[in-house]
């Protein structure tokens, strides 16, 4: 009973040992808001949410979608799709950046094309923070809701009162959470104002990538090191606030790396990963994150290529907008009718901004090719480092097998008969010579022939082995080398080409047939063509040329000779339709007669055709 006990105790803990772990769902939707219509623009939203969008991904969550300069209806719509994807997530977060005002305790998020012109707009062109709450409240474990609206708020103004009473906020209103497990992050506590800094982030979005993705981090901790890291970067003058409340447990954003207790996974598959994410991201601030945690290295040195084509684009679109600005400025001098000094000045300005441009265009494509050349050459290095991965793989395999076999070959001889082990001295030296041993033990005679019977093997070898290292054999295991991609010194047979040699299973070198013969499998049989065909040169079967009679010169003399009896000869009497032609018109030759010549009747010396009669 104790025994059966104890074997479904081991069946139950396999079971839960094999059981894949069920991994959290964590979801998250980012909107930066910059470009407003009716307002003047915002300088960090934009950069701000790209920032974040990216700290997410890397942490590791299924989806990030990251929007920018949304009107009304393009974010209602967004917090709807949200919505529907929140719905079996574990985890749910929403970050905002942009413009968010307070009116009679309700905060609203401003969409790019409101105006807000009266105070009672807000209701009809921003979006309550209400739906915002309504779009993560199906998520099980987590939501978390982060404001960088905090700004000092233009529309309120410029915008008219209806109701003198209606009040209108400086900042964001305090906000309680119904829901549990709810987090509401302003940048700046109730009733102030956030800075967006001077850098290309402001200082809350900056904290909030540095802390809310270290692993095992509780949310408590990593917000309240987000609001040391602002109020030292803003001198005291701006604190983040946190509202909501969690359980006792510690709540992280990116859960703890597990302890490893197998395999370690492959470092460089990581950095590959990190490298590829960078690549799809493409800003600055992407690949100055993957510098920071990767700062040497080949992927370092195809960062700093990429930073480089990045800064060249910068430049030139730096240079392009002064080339535009110096434009404008001489327009408007020659529009002013200044003075011809100033607009030689201008134009001078002018044509250095295009030179600039031009160069930065240039510095642009240059760099852009380097990105890619050094791009096509960590694709090439890639493949490489796979390739030799296999056939180091298939070495090793083919190398166990071969201990394997010859373990098992141990084995055997180990079991033989008594009767078997009972031979002459002689013939046990003859079977322990012909067993093969480690091939520590060989001597340099029988290493060679070992090799060079290998070298047979594979096919790169035809001669017979021999116990010299000869030079056929140099050549052959050169051969090797060649189509192995191995690079075993030539010059010497070494345990380590033996070795190489014995973990090909099947030929390696090209079987190479002479002529009149073909390659048919392993071994060469001669070429047979049908008849009327032979082997050309090419080794090919052709179709045979039949030769023309060549006539010899005792066939030149009897054919002169008739030739010369039959025109000495009188011509004999015929009627074989020769026929006769005057000016009484045309006739047969009469039988017996033949045709020739007479003289004319009026002129002797004319001859003319004539019927000749014997």
């Amino acid at each position: 009973m104790n025994i059966v006990r104890s074997f479904c105790v081991l069946i139950v803990a396999a079971l839960v040992t094999c059981a894949p772990a069920q991994a959290e769902k964590r979801v998250a939707l980012v909107i930066g808001n910059s470009a407003y219509k009716s307002v003047p623009k915002l300088a960090n939203p934009a950069s701000d949410a790209g920032l974040i969008g990216g700290m997410l991904k890397k942490a590791g969550f299924d989806t990030v979608d990251v929007k920018q300069d949304l009107n009304a209806s393009e974010m209602r719509k967004a917090l709807r799709e949200f919505g529907g994807r929140t719905r079996d997530a574990d985890v749910a977060v929403i970050y905002y950046a942009g413009h968010g005002m307070e009116v009679d305790g309700t905060n609203y998020l401003i969409p790019t094309d409101a105006a807000l012109e009266t105070d009672t707009d807000v209701y009809d062109e921003a979006l309550p923070i209400d739906r915002v709450l309504v779009s993560i409240e199906p998520a099980k474990q987590l939501r978390l809701v982060i404001l960088d609206a905090c700004r000092d708020n233009p529309f309120a103004k410029s915008m008219k009162r209806t109701v003198a009473s209606r009040a209108i906020g400086r900042g964001l209103a305090k906000v309680e959470p119904t829901t549990p497990n709810t987090m509401i992050a302003f940048a700046a506590k109730a009733g102030s104002t956030a800075s967006d800094g001077d850098s290309r982030n402001s200082p809350f979005a900056t904290a909030l990538s540095d802390h809310l993705p270290k692993p095992g981090l509780d949310l408590r901790k990593a917000f309240g090191f987000v609001r040391d890291d602002v109020l030292k970067s803003t001198a005291n003058k701006q604190e983040p606030f946190v509202y909501g409340s969690l359980g006792g447990d510690d709540v992280p954003l990116v859960p703890a790396k597990p302890v490893a207790t197998g395999p370690q996974a492959n470092p460089q598959s990581e950095l590959r990963r990190d490298y590829e994410l960078a690549l799809q991201l493409g800003t600055r601030d992407g690949w100055e994150a993957f510098l920071a945690q990767y700062p040497e290295g080949f992927y370092a040195n195809l960062a700093k290529g990429q930073l480089n084509k990045i800064g060249a684009e910068e430049t030139r679109a730096s240079a392009e907008q002064k080339a535009k600005a110096a434009e404008q400025e001489k327009t408007r001098l020659i529009a002013e009718r200044a003075q011809k000094a100033e607009q030689d000045k201008a134009a001078a300005a002018a044509k250095v901004a295009e030179e600039a441009r031009i160069a930065a265009e240039k510095q642009k494509q240059i760099e852009q090719a380097r990105a890619e050349a050094a791009e096509q050459q960590r694709k090439v290095a890639e493949a490489a480092a796979a390739k030799a991965l296999v056939e180091k793989q298939a070495a090793e395999k083919a190398k166990a097998e071969l201990a394997a076999k010859q373990a098992a070959e141990r084995a055997e001889q180990a079991a033989k008969p008594a009767a078997d082990r009972q031979l002459p001295e002689v013939e046990n030296q003859k079977v322990a010579a012909l067993s093969p041993g480690p091939t520590a033990t060989l001597s340099a005679a029988e290493l060679s022939k070992s090799v060079q019977s290998e070298l047979r093997r594979v096919g790169c070898l035809s001669s017979s082995a021999e116990s010299e290292w000869s030079s056929a054999a140099q050549r052959s295991l050169t051969l090797f080398n060649k189509y192995a991609g191995t690079q075993l010194d030539a010059k010497i047979a070494s345990v380590d080409a033996l070795d190489a040699l014995k973990a090909k299973p099947g030929r390696v070198c090209p079987l190479v047939c002479n002529f009149g013969f073909k390659a048919d499998g392993d071994q060469c049989v001669k070429i047979a063509c049908r008849a009327g065909y032979r082997v050309g040169e090419d080794n090919e079967c052709e179709k045979v040329q039949e030769k023309k009679p060549v006539a010899t010169r005792e066939d030149s003399r009897r054919r002169d000779t008739d030739r010369k009896q039959s025109e000495s000869a009188p011509s004999a009497p015929q009627a074989s339709g020769q026929m006769i032609c005057n000016n009484a018109g045309c006739r047969p030759i009469a039988k017996g007669c033949r045709l020739g010549t007479a003289n004319h009747p009026a002129t002797p010396t004319v001859k003319i055709p004539a019927e000749i009669c014997n």
